[in-house]
């Protein structure tokens, strides 16, 4: 029987990826009208490939792209593109359809909810509480809790213990094969693939189920 379900953030909640490629483009955008002297898909690429070796929650890519195009800091643009990426993260954050409905039912039928995340903690809360989804959790898991990241199991443990559940009892929701499927998995729960916030090539997940819209789980859960 279930009595809880484990989801990922990012991509799985919240349409992270649109939000992102969205906040970079308009931050490009502003930079150049503030003086940049780089070709916008030159600009983005760097600023991608900034994140691809620092982490998509990097809290200086302005400052290490300045210094990387410019060779130095700019404050004029650098200013500019933080300025566009915060009013276009405002604007972008939102989550998958039937998010919030297919929550609450979950909820209604007694099913404990929770979210492991490798997000900072803060950053987690923000994105949950800008979504106003924050009252139908029961708990969330942030790096900062275990200090390990998804495949590790300490942070599936820590949702666990947090909702007091086996994990026999779970359902981990996720569209990382590797970390979401894979390090639940080992624990013994049963998995959900989130085919519709996978990033890249369709492949195999393994996963016990897989799903196309968040709304399919009230049909798994039962």
């Amino acid at each position: 029987m279930i009595k809880a379900v484990l989801f990922d953030l990012d991509n799985t909640l919240i349409d992270f990826m649109k939000m992102k490629r969205m906040c970079v483009e308009n931050a490009v955008d502003a930079m150049i009208d503030a003086g940049l002297k780089t070709k916008k898909n030159e600009a983005i690429k760097i600023l991608f490939d900034i994140y691809d070796k620092e982490g998509l929650e990097y809290q200086f890519v302005f400052q290490k792209f300045s210094k990387k195009v410019l060779g130095r800091v700019d404050y004029r643009i650098m200013g500019a593109g933080i300025s566009a990426y915060r009013k276009t993260k405002i604007a972008y954050l939102e989550p998958y359809p039937h998010v919030a409905e297919t929550l609450t039912k979950l909820k209604s039928r007694g099913i404990k909810l929770a979210i492991v995340t490798d997000a900072p903690k803060i950053q987690a809360w923000i994105r949950i509480c800008d979504l106003k989804l924050h009252h139908l959790f029961d708990a969330v898991v942030a790096f900062e809790d275990t200090g390990k990241k998804k495949p590790h199991e300490l942070p599936f443990k820590k949702a666990l213990e947090k909702l007091r559940v086996k994990p026999e009892e779970c359902l981990m929701v996720g569209d990382w094969i590797e970390r979401d499927i894979k390090g639940a998995e080992k624990l013994g729960m049963k998995t959900v693939f989130a085919k519709y916030g996978h990033i890249g090539k369709p492949k195999k997940s393994g996963a016990n189920y897989e799903i196309r819209g968040i709304e399919e789980l009230l049909s798994i859960v039962g």
